[in-house]
């Protein structure tokens, strides 16, 4: 009777794949909806073209010059990518003595709220001003900030999660700290770490994109992107925000293979 039941459970149960393809068609529904009403727009309402090109011509643009487009966004998805390796690590590292030290959480998490309520278009002429306005290290530090307090607020929440009831078993068996942190906190607080981590993957690209809008060199996207819409190139424009996404979309999935890698109990989500 129990294996029974057991392979009707498992027959009912989608396969990966299955479930996979399920959970992709909304969104690329939605993006085909979206983008044939934009087409449909532009050519029944005659949008100029200096105004809003239509996706097809974005689509086109980019395709005359792939190669330069994806190496200029190379290099600003590295810049991205050292800041939010940074900015995690530094945050995830903070919520742990946070958590030692709750005096530091005192402190410091409110602190944390307050400034990730900061402008990056504020931040990023004083960082260009601090550490050089064509030098990466600027861009660096702008998603190293941008990156560093929300991971930081969602471990510590995380870290801080388990129960009452839960840490007091451990140490009514007069368990350690570090086994405390390393077989209750640590796993309760990854699905805190990677909401986090997606949310900077985001965060990241948007931080560096809009960071060498304030200066940089002419290899990257925001600087490409400012140059082509300051003489009305809108199709250059688009075609770099395209591989800004597209380097975006990338970097996301990177991090949900290994959520799923990391966390397999947790694939439904």
């Amino acid at each position: 009777m129990k294996v029974v039941t057991t392979l009707s459970q498992s027959r009912s149960q989608p396969a990966p794949l299955a479930g996979w393809l399920r959970s992709l068609w909304p969104p690329l529904l939605t993006f085909a909806l979206v983008m044939g009403l934009w087409e449909g727009a532009v050519r029944l309402f005659g949008i100029p073209l200096y105004l809003l090109p239509a996706p097809s011509q974005i689509l086109t643009t980019f395709f005359e010059r792939p190669g330069y487009l994806l190496g200029i966004g190379l290099v600003t998805f590295g810049n991205a990518l050292v800041g939010c390796t940074l900015g995690c690590c530094c945050g995830v590292l903070m919520a742990t003595l946070c958590v030692r030290w709750p005096v530091v959480a005192d402190g410091l998490v409110p602190l944390a709220v307050a400034a990730s309520a900061v402008p990056i278009i504020a931040l990023s002429p004083l960082m260009g001003i601090w550490l050089g306005s064509i030098s990466p290290a600027s861009k660096i530090a702008v998603v190293t900030v941008m990156t560093f307090f929300p991971t930081l607020v969602s471990v510590y929440k995380g870290l801080v999660s388990p129960r009452a009831d839960a840490l007091l078993l451990l140490r009514s068996y007069a368990a350690p700290q570090r086994a405390i942190f390393l077989k209750l906190r640590m796993p309760a607080a990854l699905p805190f770490l990677f909401n986090a981590l997606r949310v900077c993957t985001s965060l990241s690209m948007i931080g560096a994109v809009v960071a060498e809008f304030f200066g940089g060199p002419q290899n990257t996207l925001g600087v490409y992107i400012k140059t082509q819409a300051g003489i009305l190139r809108t199709r250059e424009a688009w075609s770099a925000i395209v591989v800004a996404c597209l380097y975006g979309l990338a970097f996301y999935l990177v991090v949900a293979l290994v959520e799923r890698a990391v966390m397999p109990w947790n694939k439904h989500r």
